[in-house]
């Protein structure tokens, strides 16, 4: 079975959230947004291209920064307005050069930072 991302449940902006996961260890590392172009040019290259919402642009992760992510695979849940993206992530994921963009917990009652940047 082939797979055509026009399938997939987009919002009204033609976006669709995806969530970074390193393949090796299951951390959860961001989650940022894709269109269908953005999404094609992931499956045909396999370094992971997001839409970025600020920018109004196609973002290929660590273009700037060098910290890329390649596509190990794609999964879809099961409503398909979500992806998961299993990636090998070179170097932090996060912009605060953290490993993961999820480094603050909420616990008794405050934030806590759990992860501190990369050194």
């Amino acid at each position: 079975m082939s797979f055509d991302p026009s399938t997939l449940r987009y919002d009204a902006h033609g976006l669709i959230p995806a969530i970074a996961q390193d393949h090796a260890t299951g951390e959860v590392l961001m989650m940022a947004w894709m269109s269908a172009e953005s999404l094609r040019e992931t499956l045909e290259d396999g370094r992971v291209t997001y839409w970025s919402r600020s920018r109004k642009a196609f973002w290929a992760k660590g273009e700037s920064s060098g910290h890329v992510q390649r596509l190990i695979e794609l999964r879809i849940d099961c409503d398909r307005d979500c992806l998961l993206l299993l990636v090998d992530q070179t170097g932090p994921a996060c912009h605060t050069n953290r490993r993961s963009c999820f480094y603050t917990a909420a616990r008794d009652g405050g934030e806590v930072v759990i992860l501190e940047p990369i050194a």
